[in-house]
């Protein structure tokens, strides 16, 4: 069984921009021939053109249970090499109360975030069992750490991948094959202009554009510096791995004060813009 990932094959969904797109880059560069899977074909395509090396390019949505499944029969009969990585990553958020949400954009969430990092996993793990070898990564979030107000749906998602990949992890103890759950924090990515939104909980926005505005501003991990992380973090053999201080911070805050951190937050919000 290989400790590395490196020189193996790797497969990414959400490989179209932000994270995704940046650990295929960087997988590439340390040999892996990389499978691309997005839904967005255009964001593929240039994912694909800034990478030399075997490439296999999908447009798929990872809802499409069915989809996953022919996916990982391709990617058997074409990696050059065993596969080392399948990163869960697609994801999507809408902005909106509880109170007034609409179940059709919770129910678009949870299907992305969470039962598509659920039909990854039921495509490529008999894969990986059956070579003895490989990791499976799941994208939660620091919102799968704490709850969020406005958040619920991305919440819920990204705290069911991170209790799901644990407990898949106890169940792959002695098959050597690994599961790791990575909780980005702030990441500049275009999650929040693709979200779908309704309303944020301070009334600060209108609309989506105004909220991605605030979100680049305070969002300081870059998906390079993101990339890195998640890899080393891999190839060091953790099986949890927190991107970016904010996330180390949060992950930190929540032990230490697991009723009352957004109090703490909030706090330390008020006192940054004061200060801004």
């Amino acid at each position: 069984m290989s400790s590395t990932i490196n020189g193996q094959t790797a497969v990414i969904t959400g490989a179209g921009s932000g994270i995704g797109q940046a650990v295929a880059r960087r997988l590439a560069k340390h040999g892996c021939p990389v499978v691309l899977a997005d839904w967005n074909e255009d964001g593929l395509n240039d994912t694909a053109a800034s990478i030399s090396g075997p490439v296999l390019v999908k447009r798929l949505d990872v809802r499409d249970r069915q989809g996953q499944m022919a996916l990982a029969a391709e990617v058997k009969a074409w990696a050059p090499s065993p596969i080392g990585l399948v990163f869960n990553n697609a994801g999507v958020t809408v902005l909106q109360g509880v109170a007034d949400a609409s179940p059709e954009d919770d129910q678009w969430v949870l299907d992305i975030n969470f039962h598509g990092v659920v039909n990854g996993v039921t495509a490529f793990l008999p894969i990986l069992l059956e070579q003895r070898s490989g990791v499976i990564a799941n994208t939660s979030s620091v919102f799968g750490l704490v709850g969020f107000p406005h958040q619920s749906a991305y919440c819920a998602s990204k705290f069911a991948v991170r209790g799901y990949t644990e407990a898949l992890r106890q169940e792959l103890k002695g098959t050597g094959v690994r599961a790791v759950v990575v909780h980005p924090g702030g990441v500049k990515t275009n999650i929040v202009s693709n979200a779908r939104f309704r309303s944020d909980f301070r009334g600060d926005h209108q609309d989506v554009e105004s909220a991605a505005r605030e979100f680049a501003t305070i969002a300081r991990t870059s998906p390079d510096k993101a990339a890195k992380i998640i890899h080393e973090g891999i190839e060091k053999g953790r099986s949890r791995i927190r991107v970016g201080p904010d996330a180390v911070f949060l992950d930190l805050l929540v032990r230490v004060a697991p009723t009352k951190y957004f109090d703490i937050i909030e706090r330390l919000e008020g006192v940054v813009r004061r200060g801004s």
